[in-house]
């Protein structure tokens, strides 16, 4: 069962997976951090009020939130936004790489001309009858 494991856990799969996580609570981090210190900073300038979070709604005994959940919906539009950017650019680069691929095949591939000479050339020695 412990070599199961090990060879489990060994698989690239499971690596990539784990380091995405990691680089996925760093950047949620970095996420919160810019829109706590300065997205929500910028709308206190203008707005007055850095936190909506104390915007309630007092209904018997309880109370509606909805301050905290526009905080949530901030930060999930600049998540959404940022993830967005960088899926974008990935797809740029892809694109970029086929392009530069197919232009490469185009370059190592022969032309139609020296395709053709070459076909006439092959059938040249077919039909060429050997000496004896």
């Amino acid at each position: 069962m412990l070599k199961e494991f090990k060879e489990f856990i060994n698989r690239g799969n499971v690596i990539d997976l784990a380091v995405a996580v990691v680089i996925g609570a760093a950047f949620g981090a970095v996420v919160t951090s810019f829109v706590d210190d300065i997205l929500m900073q910028i709308i206190a300038a203008i707005g007055g009020q850095p936190d909506f979070s104390s915007l309630v709604i007092d209904v018997g005994d309880g109370e509606i939130r909805y301050g905290a959940f526009i905080n949530a919906l901030i930060s999930f539009l600049v998540i959404a936004f940022a993830v967005f950017l960088v899926v974008k650019a990935i797809n740029e680069m892809r694109k970029r790489r086929t392009k530069e691929e197919i232009a490469a095949e185009a370059e190592e591939a022969p032309s139609a001309e020296v395709a053709l000479l070459a076909e006439i050339r092959d059938e040249l020695r077919r039909a060429r009858p050997t000496a004896g």
